[in-house]
């Protein structure tokens, strides 16, 4: 049983959920701010986001019977069988408990027991997070089923991840940190929606109505190109503004896979085929996120 919990949880996407945290916590290092107990409170945290989206995520389009026999990626757990919904649910819960306890620490090694405006503010930060997490696909009023999943994706793994990450150290924030904070957002927003381009066909039948299926398959195609190229220019722009050696260009080479991956995206015709691409994305914002880094410390 505890292999599929595993499963569900969908280990692959971890990567790309810390990105954000390995971003913010770079730059901070780079500017003589870190704590490595914030980094690792930080780190946990956001995987348990990450796991109670991805749980809530399978319950949401399992019990709505999205995910059928018509989805083109892995089976999931409730569509499968291997877990109930209730059994599901139960994970959710646990999954909540354990992430907001994490999550209250991380808030008090940052900012102590008296500065109580932070202390709120990212308490709610926390809270908004969880929610965000679950509604995805939970409920009868599901954003995902909207096509309002890219808007969230961008705000909680792109800004709130960089900027507030960065934040927990440096306990203030400049306009600069924004722009490497939209290059991790629309990178993840990138992998939501090869996602949804690879499920459009089954989204379609199933009633989802994610942005992919709102403007269509061709255009999908352009705003992903669009996610791509600006992501770039985000970090090159802050590179620029904040250049001090050589080595901050470095993230350079994590455009190589991504290029790559362009050239697959724009030649595709089947959507099945862009399965295997969702994990070469997250992989590669994740390489990103190190090479970025990397370069403001060397």
């Amino acid at each position: 049983m505890i292999k599929h919990y595993i499963s569900a949880a969908r280990l692959r996407t971890l990567p790309l959920s810390v990105s954000g945290i390995i971003v913010g916590s770079f730059i901070a290092a780079s500017q003589g701010y870190f704590n490595w107990l914030i980094c690792l409170l930080a780190i946990l945290t956001t995987i348990g986001f990450q796991i109670i989206s991805n749980f809530a995520n399978d319950y949401g389009d399992g019990v709505k019977g999205t995910d059928n026999e018509n989805r083109i990626g892995p089976e999931r757990a409730i569509q499968s069988g291997a877990i109930s919904p209730q059994q599901m649910l139960n994970a959710i819960k646990i999954s909540v408990a354990i992430t907001f306890i994490i999550a209250i620490a991380l808030i008090y090694v940052s900012f102590g027991k008296d500065d109580f405006f932070n202390l709120f503010i990212f308490f709610i930060l926390g809270i908004m997070s969880i929610v965000a997490a679950i509604k995805y696909t939970m409920g009868s009023k599901a954003y995902g089923y909207y096509g309002l999943g890219d808007i969230f994706v961008f705000l909680f793994f792109g800004l709130l991840s960089v900027c507030g990450s960065y934040f927990l150290y440096a306990k203030e924030l400049s306009f600069s940190i924004f722009l490497p904070a939209v290059s991790v957002g629309l990178l993840s927003a990138g992998v939501l929606n090869l996602n949804n381009m690879r499920d459009r066909e089954s989204d379609i039948l199933a009633n989802k109505n994610t942005l992919v299926v709102k403007i269509g398959a061709e255009f999908a195609k352009y705003y992903h190109y669009y996610l791509l190229v600006a992501s770039f220019l985000f970090a090159f722009l802050y590179t620029i503004i904040n250049y001090t050696s050589i080595f901050n260009f470095l993230f350079l080479l994590a455009y190589v896979p991504i290029a790559k991956h362009f050239v697959v995206v724009y030649s595709n015709k089947k959507a099945k085929l862009l399965d295997p691409e969702l994990k070469k994305l997250a992989l590669s914002t994740f390489l990103f996120a190190l090479l970025f880094g990397l370069g403001l410390i060397l």
